[in-house]
């Protein structure tokens, strides 16, 4: 398998800055945006395999963004991430194509789970359920 590359896009600085730490030491290629624009852009300019997706930001929600990513780059994974619970989202997340949804704070090593599944089905291709 080769190296996962992963972008991930939250407005909160404090909350980057830890997880970005985080995930780096545990080995992950990792690329930080502070605003779904952003996020956008960076999808369409450099080759990101998942996306870490904040549902909640001031530019653009969560599934605006994911809607743009998967128009221009359906191939990538998406995994939501919200700290409020809202189900009405997170099944529309799914329906648009999102991979998994998952709550703040959000425990690492589940987070790391989910990327590795995530880019295991990039990889082979495999079609949304």
């Amino acid at each position: 398998m080769g190296e996962m590359n992963v972008l991930l896009v939250d407005d909160e600085r404090e909350f980057l800055d830890v997880m970005s730490k985080r995930l780096r030491k545990r080995g992950v290629s990792l690329e930080v945006v502070t605003s779904g624009g952003e996020a956008v852009r960076k999808v369409a300019e450099e080759p990101i395999d998942v996306v870490v997706l904040d549902m909640r930001m001031p530019d653009m929600d969560g599934l605006t963004v994911l809607r743009a990513i998967k128009q221009s780059r359906p191939e990538i994974e998406v995994i939501m991430l919200t700290g409020h619970a809202n189900v009405e989202a997170a099944v529309e997340g799914m329906q648009l194509g999102a991979f998994d949804y998952l709550m703040k704070p959000v425990d690492l090593d589940e987070l790391l789970y989910r990327l590795q599944d995530a880019f295991k089905r990039k990889q082979l291709g495999t079609p949304q359920a």
